[in-house]
């Protein structure tokens, strides 16, 4: 065998020559023999390789370090390359996808399954396919059950503010007045904001980007409010992480006996308020940072309620649509 095994603390790892070219790697056990018998099916693969072009012995290993050193998307990679490790690309069908998402994700829903494996997993196998090492992996996803999220409205984001803390308060009309999310909202620094030109800047972690954002009155008038010495590297709304702001945010709506929505229902008033006042859908799409316009559609859009909308057509103005009354829950 080429490949030599040498320990590094209690494990056994192998490194050598394979077909003119340099190997290593660890075998990730402290048993000998194990480890003797996985470098000798690492110099097989390499050799198959050699002899029968890279997409023969392609490991998903293999495949996810030559999808990161293309610069491509890696979020939620790091548990799929632990879960198939050196599995063959060849052994990766559309059934044993699958059952990994299932068994990664036993109590979660198809949505989390989809974008947490099997996108992934697809888009790493599929970089490789491009390169032409390994055929293209066609996948039909879980279905997914649509859900109608309810949107926040102006009367419940200020019943919200009028019940919470200044910062708190502030955080839920910045979501609505912005379409930002909450983890970018609670990113947000004074270095980010200019209260003079009324306008915030907005990480877009999701899509690698940035935004600046406009600040209505109402809005510039609750973040003025915040009591703070408001260094540029403090955040403005205190709360390190979205995980911190649930408890207080359920409190604030108890006390203000609300409708129970999540912070991310201030995007969905922010998109729904911009198009129901007649904004281009397009506009809406990049003033509220989504990548492209039929997710804000498909999403985020809600209809109106008011049958009489319809008196449009025939010219007569539309009547401001009365604001839904807060509800117990």
């Amino acid at each position: 065998m080429s490949l030599k095994l040498f320990k590094r603390g209690e494990i056994w790892h192998y490194r050598g020559t394979v077909a003119g070219g340099r190997v290593r790697g660890s075998t990730e056990t402290t048993d000998k023999a194990r480890a003797q018998r996985i470098a000798a099916e690492r110099e097989a693969r390499e050799w198959t390789r050699h002899l029968d072009g890279p997409g023969a012995a392609l490991t998903f290993a293999d495949a996810a370090i030559a999808y990161r050193q293309a610069g491509k998307p890696t979020r939620f990679l790091e548990l799929v390359e632990d879960h198939w490790k050196d599995t063959p690309v060849r052994d990766i069908t559309e059934k044993a996808l699958k059952r990994a998402a299932i068994k990664l994700y036993p109590t979660a829903g198809a949505a989390t399954r989809n974008r947490q494996v099997i996108v992934p997993t697809q888009a790493v196998i599929n970089h490789c396919a491009e390169e032409e090492w390994c055929p293209r992996l066609r996948v039909k996803r879980f279905k997914v059950a649509t859900k109608i999220k309810e949107p926040a409205t102006l009367a419940w984001c200020l019943s919200f503010a009028e019940n919470a803390s200044p910062h708190l308060g502030a955080l839920c009309l910045f979501m609505f007045g912005t379409g930002a999310r909450i983890g970018e909202a609670v990113s947000v620094t004074w270095d980010d904001v200019d209260l003079s030109a009324r306008t915030a800047r907005i990480r877009q972690t999701k899509v690698g980007a940035e935004r600046m954002a406009h600040l209505p009155p109402a809005l510039l008038a609750a973040l003025s409010n915040i009591p703070s010495n408001r260094k540029p590297d403090d955040l403005v709304f205190k709360y390190v992480s979205r995980e911190s702001v649930r408890q207080v945010w359920d409190a604030a709506i108890k006390r203000a006996g609300i409708r129970n929505l999540s912070p991310h229902s201030c995007r969905h008033g922010f998109a729904t308020t911009m198009l129901h006042n007649k904004i281009d859908v397009k506009t809406v799409a990049q003033l509220g940072g989504w990548k492209d316009v039929a997710t804000l559609v498909k999403t985020y859009a809600h209809a109106m309620s008011d049958l009489t909308v319809t008196d449009v057509i025939f010219g007569t103005n539309l009547t401001q649509p009365e604001t839904p009354k807060a509800v117990n829950d």
